[in-house]
This record gives C-alpha cells, structure tokens and sequence, in this order.
C-alpha cells in the first residue's frame, strides 16, 4: 500500500549535477564559481559564529533586506530572503500556483521549474525557444483553461546563458495575466538586470541567487525582489526561519563588497571568452553568452562520449540531453588552469 501523494509517487524528480567528494576533479559542471568569496565573508561568519548560536535568526534577514534594498535602490520591504534561490522558486510556486493550476516556463530550460509544479500537483507547459535563443508570442499566449497563474523566465537561460533584452521582458510580463518570475541567477556576469523594472510593473518579480557571483554555493543564500504587497503574501508561505545566523551574515557581507565583485565578475568574463573563442575553433557551436558558463553543441554528432573522456581525465562538465532539441554540453568558467586543461582535453577529442 501506497502512501505516497500520486504526484510524487509519478515523478522522476529534480537530479542535481554530479558533486564528487574526490579533491582531484576539475568540476565545471555545476556553475559554481571558481574563486574564493570575499574575506569579508569570511570575518562576518567568525563574528556571527563568536556571538553564539542558541537563539533563531532573524526570520525575515533584515540585515540582508536592508544591504540589498540599498544596492538595488529599492525598499527593504520589497526583498525576500530564502535558502538559496531554489527555496524562493518554491515559494513563488506555493504561493501563486494551486493544484490543477498552470505554470509556464521556456524550453529548454532549468528543469526544475517544472519538477516545482509536479510537486504542487499543477500543470506545466513549454513555449519553445527558437533557434536564435529568442522566444515568440507564445510565452504569453492566452491559457486554454484561463487558469495560468506564473511564469518562469530564466534570464540569462541556462544552458545557452543568452538573455532577452529589457523591454522585451517588460512586454511579456504587461501581455501575462499573472506574475512573471525573471530567475536572475547569472544576472551579475550580465551587461543588464531588471531589478528596476519591478517598480514599473507589479508582475514582474526578480530571483536572484549567491552561489555563482559570490562563491557562495556551499552556504545557500538567494532573495528575490517583488512590489512590497507581493513580499507579504509570500512571507506568509515560507518556513519560519528559513535562513541561519551564519548565511544571514554572509551575504549582507558579501552584498558590502562592491569591489570585489567586480574584480571577481571581469575575471569569469575574461575567462568566458577565451573559453568560447577556443571551442568555437574546434568545431563546436557556441551562442553568446552572459552567464558564467557556455553551453557547446555539436550537431552531425552525439557529445556523451566528450563528457565521458573528459571525466575520464578529471575534468567534469554538465551533459545535457533535450527531447527535441538535441544534445550539448555546459561547462562552467573555471580558473585560467581550470579552462586550460578543458580546453586541452576538447582538442584532444575529434569530432569528425
């Protein structure tokens, strides 16, 4: 006898990429940032950890609320803290979207979108992207039912890391009749953000997450952004103390730290092109991309044997298969050593 809900008892669930414990492997295949974070992190940790940790944290992170409210000129009301953005996304999902109701995301994207609706017993529905990483009309499309109650919009996408410009963003969310989630993960490696537009249009509500820019994806911190009346509602849904003391510290640390995100930020980009310019020289196709990863296709041939050979020696990218849309491989922006040694390896690996 089952007792498992039917929904979850049917789906696959969301599988995260390889995390190896073995020190020896390159992993560039989950996105994480190659660098140390901020010592300023650091400190704040040792301060908060010498304090104590016997009371609950701050359940709303103001410290965190406040450093990003000022970052972002926007008010502390407006900024929503959780366990790293995929507690947020689960938020937004819980909150806007009811069992048998419609969620709407672009394919392909960040899976997990649609694992978030499986779990909250909700429809999903794909709005493919075409070949260029643009999206038709049809994201905004009117639901058969009238019940679609959020979009998901990964901007830059994973795994193209390709954006749509502002004002097309701002067009789907004033063409939707329900909120339009702009997953902002890899918005700081971005040349634009759409943190202002939130201001413009109450649909619009930004995610943003710490483990890429700031080399914080072993701590979990992310916050999104939302017209203060929206923050309410979704405060009302998240576990009670959903961030700790030490990650609460950390990222109102790692938020101060304006210089050194902007020195970490052009060391991923400068790495990013050479790695693109290098992979392109091999053979393979390779949008433009704003995040810190590229992603490599290779049309006339299936790529599972590069990522195989590449794990072979070391090195771990992110393989990808798409019903429909074909095969690739994402690999994050190492060190210079890092993106060397892969592209070394890819050279070693002919594709004809």
């Amino acid at each position: 006898m089952s007792y498992v809900r039917s929904e979850i008892a049917v789906m696959s669930g969301y599988v995260s990429g390889e995390q190896p414990r073995d020190g020896h492997i390159v992993k560039l295949n989950t996105n994480e940032n190659p660098y140390r974070a901020s010592e300023k992190v650091y400190a704040a940790i040792r301060q908060a950890a010498e304090r104590g940790l016997s009371r609950y944290p701050d359940p709303v992170a103001g410290e965190v609320r406040n450093a990003a409210a000022k970052k972002f000129g926007v008010v502390p009301e407006s900024i929503l803290c959780g366990n790293g953005s995929d507690d947020l996304l689960t938020i937004l999902t819980r909150t806007f979207v009811g069992s048998g109701e419609l969620l709407r995301l672009p394919y392909p994207t960040y899976i997990l979108y649609r694992s978030l609706a499986e779990i909250q017993g909700a429809r999903s529905e794909t709005v493919p992207f075409r070949a260029d990483w643009t999206l038709s009309d049809g994201i905004f499309r009117a639901a058969e039912r009238n019940d679609l109650r959020l979009v998901f919009l990964p901007n830059p996408n994973s795994p193209s890391g390709t954006v749509l410009p502002k004002q097309r963003i701002l067009e789907i969310a004033e063409n939707l009749p329900c909120p339009l989630v702009v997953d902002e993960a890899y918005a700081d490696f971005a040349e634009e953000h759409c943190i202002d537009l939130v201001e413009r249009c109450e649909k619009i509500i930004v995610c943003r997450t710490m483990s890429k820019s700031y080399s914080l994806a072993g701590l979990r911190f992310g916050f999104l952004v939302a017209q203060p009346h929206l923050v309410a509602e979704m405060l009302k849904v998240k576990d009670s103390y959903n961030c700790d003391s030490l990650s609460i510290a950390a990222a109102a640390a790692a938020l101060s730290d304006d210089d050194w995100l902007a020195d970490n930020r052009q060391k991923i980009i400068v790495t990013k092109k050479r790695l693109t310019d290098k992979v392109r020289a091999l053979g393979y196709t390779v949008p433009d991309s704003q995040a810190n990863f590229i992603w490599a296709t290779y049309p006339e041939r299936p790529l599972k044997a590069v990522y195989e050979f590449l794990k072979s020696q070391g090195i771990l990218v992110r393989y990808m298969v798409y019903p429909n849309w074909g095969d690739g491989l994402r690999i994050s922006v190492g060190t210079d050593e890092q993106t060397d040694r892969c592209i070394e390896l890819l050279g070693q690996m002919p594709l004809q």
